[in-house]
């Protein structure tokens, strides 16, 4: 396990060859906001291709620069990313996101850590 890294976006840790990040409460993600995260998210990485939780039900809006970047940049070393969604607003978000982004690799979305979990260890 790695020593996890928080900024004010979201808390990135490396446990058992998976990457979560959870992003923090009634976070607003415009471009600057992506590009910070996935530079974030990269330094945890150390070179390696890893599957990724992204647990999004704090999230309050993302806006469409932010969920370009986050398709295409923010693939990058990913194998693999499960969203984590509960809300009616997390669970839309990750719909709009899925159905509009387009994101080049295995992406999914659970109501479960579980769920989201046997998923990813497919891509380990």
């Amino acid at each position: 396990m790695s020593i996890p890294l928080e900024n004010a976006y979201a808390t990135y840790k490396l446990e058992n060859g998976i990457l979560y990040v959870v992003y923090s409460k009634d976070v607003i993600l415009d471009l600057p906001a992506a590009v910070y995260i996935v530079k974030d998210r990269l330094s945890m990485h150390e070179g390696r291709f890893l599957p990724v939780l992204c647990d999004i039900r704090q999230i309050k809006e993302i806006n469409k620069a932010a969920r370009a970047y986050l398709s295409i940049e923010g693939s990058i070393l990913i194998k693999a990313v499960a969203f984590i969604v509960d809300s009616p607003v997390s669970e839309m978000l990750s719909e709009f996101y899925l159905r509009t982004s387009k994101p080049p690799i295995p992406t999914e979305s659970f109501n479960t850590m579980e769920e989201a979990l046997k998923f990813l260890n497919k891509f380990k």
